[in-house]
């Protein structure tokens, strides 16, 4: 096995127990720790398909890593009593 099927392969179990966490209802899609997963997990993916030079899922999990990242460092926002 090359070096990037194996980075693959943990991305997508990282991105696959953080779906599965989600839809048994054990970690909310709006949480760090889910969003923290999906950075890591869409980070490695991107980078063996990088590896690999396939461009269509540089872009797919680099997009996925990046607004991932960007879910980090979202501020929460409290809710109008309107």
């Amino acid at each position: 096995m090359k070096i990037s099927d194996i980075i693959a392969s943990a991305g997508v179990i990282i991105l696959l127990i953080a779906f599965l966490l989600n839809l048994t209802k054990k970690m909310q899609a709006g949480s760090f720790a889910y969003s923290l997963l999906n950075f890591i997990g869409a980070g490695l993916c991107c980078y063996a398909s990088w590896l690999v030079t396939f461009y269509p899922f540089i872009v797919l999990e680099g997009v996925w890593a990046l607004v991932a990242l960007i879910s980090l460092f979202k501020v929460p926002r409290g809710t109008s009593a309107d």
